[in-house]
């Protein structure tokens, strides 16, 4: 077994400013910025409710090729690779598996699972499945996943093949230490070297939202609140003074 690369984190500031967006506002705020396809498509949330933001831990499958696979990992778990995402995994953590948005391999279980909640990973995207749905219903673990299969990770199509490399999940590019946000929206990768732009023009761009909320709500015009017009601006300013705005 070759060495694991590590990873950067940002820090946890950062990721907590990103958290506090949701991943919608992040997703256009990536767009304005000339990433458009950031929204990881096929996983969807298994955990209504819950919201998490954390750098990624990658974990690539491959289509199984015989002459690469070894059979023996189930005699040595240490070969077993998708393990060893699971080892690097710290508090507020997000493992982002590469599965092909195949159906019929369930990358972790119940044990594995168990593992990661243990180390305080707080969540994972896979484009795939899990399997032991009702033992990790009972971990409450928050997922963003394709659906559930009895199978185990290499039953079928596909073998493990890399841990913290460069993944296509969802069809968008996940880096080892970018920052997911994934909520009831779906999950969003926000690069790691945008991150504090990120945060700095969705608020710039958004805190007006509130006050526009609350127009809309007495049946003001869509014209002048969404977006705020320039010439509403002086009247949201006035609110504002009386409703300041505090950031995380």
């Amino acid at each position: 077994m070759t060495s694991i690369p590590t990873i950067t984190r940002p820090p946890k500031d950062v990721i907590a400013a990103v958290l506090a967006l949701g991943a919608a506002s992040a997703s256009s705020t990536l767009a304005h910025m000339g990433i458009r396809n950031c929204h990881i498509l096929g996983p969807v949330p298994w955990s209504p409710g819950k919201a998490i933001a954390g750098p990624a831990l990658t974990l690539q499958f491959m289509p199984k090729r015989e002459d690469m696979y070894d059979e023996s990992e189930y005699s040595d778990p240490e070969k077993q690779l998708h393990r060893h995402v699971l080892y690097q995994v710290e508090e507020g953590d997000v493992v982002v598996v590469d599965a092909r948005g195949d159906m019929s391999s369930g990358v972790f279980g119940d044990m594995m699972s168990t593992y990661f909640k243990g180390r305080g990973g707080a969540g994972m995207v896979i484009d795939g499945c899990l399997r032991d749905q009702p033992n990790l219903k009972k971990l409450d673990i928050p997922v963003w996943i394709r659906g559930w299969t009895p199978n185990f990770h290499t039953q079928t199509n596909l073998m493990p093949f890399a841990v913290n490399v460069p993944v296509a999940c969802g069809g968008v590019t996940v880096m080892p230490g970018d920052i997911i946000i994934a909520d009831d929206d779906g999950a969003v990768c926000v690069p790691a070297a945008l991150a504090e732009t990120v945060v700095e023009r969705s608020n710039k761009s958004h805190d007006w939202e509130d006050f526009s909320r609350m127009k809309l709500m007495e049946g003001a015009p869509l014209q002048r609140y969404y977006p705020l017009h320039e010439d509403a601006r002086p009247e949201y300013e006035e609110w504002r003074k009386l409703n300041p705005l505090v950031h995380p």
